[in-house]
């Protein structure tokens, strides 16, 4: 299909654009909510997934770019789970300030599916465009780099370019606060920047009690823990100084941590390193990644925008991971104290297995 190719009757015919800050623009149809937003426009090349992506954090204030050639043909699943984390979204909303993609399947079918893709991003107020050429659109982002953008439907253009990276947006998906998972035997405190919902299942999957915490959480608080894991989240990490402060003081206490994803930068910037905007950033489920101690190469799922310059670690520090596309680093490590993190996401989901024995290895260290 050509995204110039008819619509069916039963597409809405309300025409949008999306306007990049560059001056090009992408004309389609609106099949979420009809009300014009502004943010990064960013893409993601994964296959499957998309209620995940969707409610992921890391995606606050963007809007999300889906390069496969067509969206929704298996519908949104109901969000179950007593415990509050529901088995198939990455948090409790949508996240996203808006769906760009290249065709919108009006019909779905899957034995989860309650509610069409449409409907869901109606409900939640979230605009959206099918009939994009967005082959043509990466390679535009490609090119030239993110760059803001909005969804425009005439009137109800916003006024305004709207630059999530100013805001910080950890405070924004963070929790207000503490909350306690589990019953295991020693306790974990989950720094909560954006944390998506299966890092904290599989946390759980060990013997601990996860306290997920404020991303603003002052170091008193986790003294005294087998260890704190630093989440994955949104936007420019720099952003998140009471994060990096306190992470300074866990080290200084030789508390054992583990970032992910933003919590990785958080622990290179508090050990003294420096972080640094990517051209269009990594936002797909197969991203290879190098084991520098072993040479083994994994397939990893990853959604960030911002990178570790491992030039700028402290002698005590050594490189652990690294990007075979681009060469950018992918973890780091502490020579001799338990400090670690790793730029993809162990967790996945959506996105290939396979890296989960980091979390197994933070474990074993903390047992």
């Amino acid at each position: 299909m050509t995204p110039d190719a008819p619509f069916s009757a039963g597409y809405r015919r309300v025409r949008g654009r999306l306007v990049l800050a560059d001056g090009k623009s992408f004309a389609g149809r609106s099949f979420g909510a009809g009300e014009g937003t502004g943010g990064e426009v960013v893409f993601n090349t994964g296959m499957v997934g998309y209620p995940e992506a969707l409610t992921d954090p890391s995606y606050r204030g963007q809007i999300l770019v889906f390069t496969f050639p067509s969206l929704g043909n298996y519908g949104v699943p109901m969000d179950g789970g007593g415990d509050g984390l529901g088995m198939m979204f990455e948090s409790d909303r949508i996240q996203v300030s808006g769906v760009i993609c290249a065709r919108y399947s009006e019909e779905f079918s899957h034995h989860q599916a309650v509610r069409s893709l449409e409907n869901w991003l109606e409900s939640s107020g979230i605009p959206a465009l099918t009939g994009i050429d967005t082959r043509a659109l990466t390679q535009h982002l490609r090119n030239h780099g993110t760059l803001l953008g909005r969804i425009e439907f005439g009137r109800s253009e916003p006024s305004a370019w709207v630059d999530p990276n100013r805001r910080n947006l950890v405070r924004e998906v963070s929790c207000r606060e503490p909350r306690v998972f589990g019953r295991g035997r020693i306790e974990i405190g989950l720094i909560d920047c954006g944390a998506k919902y299966q890092l904290i299942r599989d946390l759980l999957r060990h013997d601990c009690r996860v306290t997920v915490l404020p991303w603003n959480t002052p170091f008193p608080r986790v003294r005294g823990m087998a260890g704190v894991v630093l989440s994955n989240g949104p936007g420019n990490p720099r952003m998140a100084r009471s994060s990096i402060e306190a992470v300074k003081k866990m080290m200084g206490a030789k508390i054992p941590i583990l970032g992910i994803c933003l919590g990785h930068q958080l622990l290179a910037l508090a050990a003294g390193a420096r972080t640094f905007k990517l051209k269009f950033g990594h936002r797909s489920h197969n991203q290879p990644c190098l084991d520098l101690r072993t040479g083994r190469c994994y397939a990893t799922s990853q959604n960030h925008g911002f990178a570790v310059d491992p030039d700028r670690l402290p002698g005590d520090w050594e490189e652990w991971f690294r990007n075979a596309n681009d060469g950018t680093n992918e973890g780091i490590r502490h020579r001799r104290l338990p400090f670690r993190s790793v730029q993809f996401h162990p967790e996945a989901h959506p996105g290939p297995g396979g890296t989960e024995w980091i979390l197994e290895e933070f474990f074993a260290a903390i047992s």
